[in-house]
């Protein structure tokens, strides 16, 4: 070997372990970093010797697809659940101690008490006070429910901003991607921004992706909506103010087309988004539902003569006084409106004893005419109706002709094992996500001990050279010591 060969040899080695150096030094400093995909010099040997001719991601597609499909669904599963816990904590909790049914079962138990002691003013004023726990559990409830609709509708904007800001973001590191890969750069850095932006967005709205020319990427939604291709798409969703029962919320729109509500309690959803337009339009419109059946219910049970009797309502289309309401049909809102009939409140001038004699509306004949103390005829109707079959609107999604009772057991049976199902789904998509994940992060991640190893290597490669260029410096000066 001449000496100006082993030079180059050693000149080769020197610039081959800087650049190696360099990017393993880079990939330590980004071990924690899960948003960093490791590099790695690619080298190649000619007869000019051993040179770094590309730095080399570890990018891995199939892996990655797994881990957006797995994510998005996870995402929606625990956003879903969410709701679902907001609407147990509004029963209170595990014992559903503010919950209509607990609520009707003490009513019944005071109306017992009543019956068994006609004549006893404060059995009297028990009941009613019990009467009065029944329309605050729905009424209370019910402006719970409309206020989950309405926060799950704010959420809603602030993802559809937060989307439009990451599909901008997304274009800006795809447009560099593009530039890199097409100017035959590096652009494993640009790729690392777009993958981070791409996880964001597909947390919101689960995606596919499909690489072009350039490494240039399309995005589609699990339904196969366009979401951005050269430009973003523009996604458009107009909020709504205030929300009652029976309000319809405002679609979300991408590239023209509604994005489709997620169903079931393992919600086929993909993305948060999917799933609070599935909360905000499924979920909670439907326990409102079951609560005003209740609400209609009672105002049914407990009439007089085809007027509404210890229970009375406002028309929420109206504002005006509702009388009875057809038997098995839903009134939206009336969970919101009812109330206790003031002529039997002691403290707004009524007579508590009304619930024995009748005529609470003062529009029927009394059935206790003459104030017997030890009359019970009225308070045995009211008592043995609250067994008593009814019709109930089927839209509920519960039996349709059980008692009030029954079918306010039936409700919260209804959440609980939605919230049963959902809970052990997001279990199974966490467990999904969490493995796609490790798998990625082990094939594209940095492993310390690899990245280590290899700067050892490095180091050896390095030590190599300097021998090389010392054992050529002994050379040169002993033929110069020659020559001179």
């Amino acid at each position: 070997m001449s000496l100006t060969s082993a030079l180059n040899t050693a000149q080769s080695i020197f610039n081959n372990t800087g650049a190696q150096s360099s990017i393993v030094s880079n990939n330590i400093s980004n071990a924690g970093n899960k948003d960093y995909v490791r590099r790695q010099a690619m080298l190649t040997t000619s007869l000019g010797g051993a040179q770094v001719v590309k730095i080399s991601r570890a990018q891995e597609d199939a892996l990655l697809k797994q881990y957006l499909k797995a994510s998005s669904k996870d995402s929606a599963q625990q956003t879903l659940l969410g709701g679902l816990e907001d609407l147990k904590s509004i029963m209170g909790g595990n014992e559903n101690e503010t919950s209509p049914e607990v609520a009707l079962r003490a009513f019944r138990d005071k109306l017992g008490t009543f019956r068994a002691t006609p004549g006893d003013l404060i059995a009297a004023q028990g009941a009613i006070t019990a009467a009065q726990d029944v329309v605050t559990s729905l009424n209370n409830a019910s402006k719970a429910v409309q206020e989950q609709r309405s926060d799950a509708d704010k959420q809603i904007k602030n993802q559809v901003d937060s989307l439009n800001s990451l599909l901008k973001q997304f274009e800006t590191a795809n447009n560099a991607v593009k530039k890199a890969t097409a100017g035959n750069e590096d652009p494993s850095s640009a790729l690392d921004e777009r993958e981070k932006v791409l996880k964001q967005i597909n947390q919101i709205v689960g995606v596919s992706t499909v690489t072009r020319d350039n490494n240039d990427m399309v995005l589609y939604t699990a339904d196969g909506t366009t979401l951005f291709e050269t430009i973003p798409r523009a996604v458009s969703f107009e909020p709504t103010q205030s929300y009652a029962a029976g309000t319809v919320g405002n679609k979300v729109y991408i590239d023209g087309v509604a994005v489709n509500t997620g169903s079931g309690a393992s919600t086929n959803a993909q993305g948060s988004l999917a799933s609070l337009l599935q909360i905000r339009d499924d979920i909670a419109p439907k326990f409102q539902s079951q609560l005003d059946e209740v609400a209609r219910g009672l105002v049914n049970l407990y009439q007089e003569d085809g007027r509404p009797g210890l229970f009375v309502w406002t028309d929420p289309t109206t504002g005006v006084a509702g009388g009875v309401p057809p038997a098995g049909t839903l009134i939206n809102g009336i969970a919101g409106t009812i109330a206790i009939n003031d002529r039997v409140v002691t403290s707004k001038g009524g007579d508590p004893m009304r619930l024995r004699d009748g005529n609470i509306n003062a529009l029927s004949t009394p059935a206790n005419p003459d104030g017997s103390s030890g009359y019970t005829a009225e308070l045995d109707r009211l008592y043995t109706a609250m067994d008593s079959g009814i019709p109930f609107d089927a839209s509920t999604g519960l039996d349709s002709n059980i008692s009030i009772l029954t079918f306010a057991t039936n409700s919260i049976g209804w959440l609980e094992q939605n919230r049963s199902d959902a809970t052990t789904a997001a279990e199974n998509t966490q467990a999904a996500a969490a493995r796609t994940d490790e798998a990625y992060s082990n094939e594209t991640g940095v492993n310390l001990d690899e990245e280590l190893t290899l700067l050892l290597d490095i180091e050896q490669s390095y030590k190599a050279a300097t021998k090389i260029l010392n054992a050529v410096d002994e050379m040169l000066k002993a033929l110069l010591d020659i020559a001179s």
